[in-house]
């Protein structure tokens, strides 16, 4: 077993033997790797953290995990629980609905882990003084049994901004004068509905999950009180019975850490030959699927664009991401990648985005706008061109382009049922890369990014006494 870790200055290393965290992530890739950066940020203050999940999970969280090595911390233990087999199709780019309907099949294989999850809570709880649960908040059901145990908490770790959180609690809120705050300068009046943004099958299967948080005692967000303290405010006020964290950004802010030292992606070597602020990274995360129209449209608007660029060009995940079978390999026009070797570089693999984001020749990320997505670019002081595809990212696009004002909407979500035309892309990302207000969208960004990573960094900085707040409170 590697080394522990050293805690950092200041705080207590092994505050308490007496106290595990048990943590339970939905198996996405955007919320297992929040999870896991938030593991190693409780166990470096030297609380064991139990993580656990179905194998491949488990497996694809320390394979894809970036700025740190699993591997190099002893505080943090896996546990391989058994799930029955799941179907884990390709992704539909064709299909009307962009959500990622084709996840749902793994996301409900999780309701075989209660019960393995259930005995490695009891088996927690005989031996420590008190089991601490951080579930994500699709996992409820998962953890229930935790209700039954004595020396059990529950923590729920929301995966969205707390701004998207606050938006869904106040679409349902039919006194507005509850808050007794004036809410004209921090909601928008443009903020999207929920229609297109989750199919009824996804919605059934929160609501099924949320029924479950009643059992919760508090709330952790990957989001920091210099970038969302109205938000968070008011989710406090609107439940005023839980307590709430804001201990982000869970991802490493500073020296990035590889997992094998001599081992350097091959774009990491091509920014390096690039000048400062002059590539934008494009990356549409894990869940998007492009029709192959689209897909078109966007390689000739960035070549429109006459902006340098990295192109991550992958298809969304499926369930089980070493299932190779049916992946869809994306063509480009014909001498696409030819035509454009002095100006850009298309990654067909894994690409190691916060090594990317926090180069200095980044200038700008053309996103979905998830925010695992947002949250690393901010932080690393990058401004966001905005293209939300479902789920929470209309919402946080708002967020970024409207009230942090550190992001331009590339692709208006109400267009969402249309083709972006490349010269749409190619004005969008020319606005973000080569415009005064791209270049005053970048100056916020980097004060904004510089900002945030003081609260994590700084002796008394807001994030990092929020997770002082939140360790001394589950060691008392």
């Amino acid at each position: 077993m590697a080394s522990q870790e050293h805690a950092p200055n200041g705080l207590i290393s092994n505050p308490s033997k007496e106290v595990v965290v048990l943590m339970v992530p939905l198996p996405a890739q955007g919320h297992i790797n929040q999870l896991l950066h938030l593991s190693r940020l409780i166990a470096l203050r030297g609380v064991p953290v139990h993580f656990v999940g179905a194998a491949v999970h488990n497996r694809q969280a320390r394979l894809r995990v970036q700025g740190w090595n699993p591997n190099s911390t002893s505080n943090i233990h896996f546990h391989d629980l058994a799930t029955p087999p799941f179907i884990s199709p390709p992704p539909n780019p064709t299909s009307q609905d962009k959500f990622p309907s084709h996840l749902l099949p793994s996301f409900r294989a999780t309701r075989h882990l209660r019960h393995p999850v259930a005995a490695l809570l009891r088996h927690l709880s005989a031996e420590a003084r008190r089991v601490i649960v951080i579930h994500d908040s699709l996992m409820g059901s998962v953890v229930q049994d935790a209700a039954s145990m004595p020396n059990a908490e529950c923590f729920t770790f929301h995966s969205i901004s707390a701004f998207a959180i606050f938006m869904f609690y106040w679409d349902g809120m039919k006194n507005v004068k509850l808050l007794d705050v004036d809410t004209k300068n921090i909601i928008p009046q443009d903020v999207p509905t929920l229609e297109g943004c989750l199919t009824s099958e996804m919605l059934d299967f929160i609501a099924s999950q949320y029924e479950f948080n009643r059992y919760n005692l508090g709330n952790l967000y990957n989001t920091s009180r210099v970038m969302e303290r109205s938000y968070m405010d008011l989710l406090s006020k609107i439940l005023p019975n839980k307590k709430h964290w804001a201990v982000g950004p869970f991802n490493p802010v500073t020296s990035l850490e590889k997992k094998v030292s001599n081992d350097k992606h091959m774009c990491l070597e091509w920014l390096d030959k690039q000048g400062p602020r002059s590539v934008v990274y494009v990356s549409f995360g894990t869940t998007t699927a492009f029709t192959n129209e689209q897909m078109e449209e966007l390689a000739l608007g960035l070549e429109q664009s006459e902006q340098k660029f990295i192109w991550v060009l992958r298809d969304a995940d499926k369930g089980d991401v070493f299932d190779d079978k049916e992946v869809r390999k994306v063509e480009l026009p014909k001498g696409y990648e030819k035509r454009v070797r002095n100006k850009g570089i298309v990654v067909r693999d894994w690409a190691p985005q916060l090594e990317i984001l926090s180069h200095l020749a980044i200038g700008g990320f053309l996103s979905h706008c998830g925010w695992n997505s947002c949250v690393e670019s901010i932080t690393m002081g990058v401004p966001i061109g905005a293209w939300p595809m479902h789920s929470d990212q209309p919402r946080n696009a708002i967020l970024v382009t409207k009230l942090l004002r550190v992001g331009t909407v590339v692709r208006e979500w109400n267009h969402r049922d249309e083709v972006a035309a490349a010269a749409t892309v190619a004005e969008g990302v020319r606005k973000l890369m080569a415009s005064k207000e791209g270049e005053e969208m970048r100056r916020r960004a980097v004060e904004l990014g510089s900002v945030i990573r003081q609260s994590v960094a700084a002796e008394g900085g807001a994030s990092r006494r929020e997770l002082d707040a939140f360790i001394a409170h589950i060691c008392r």
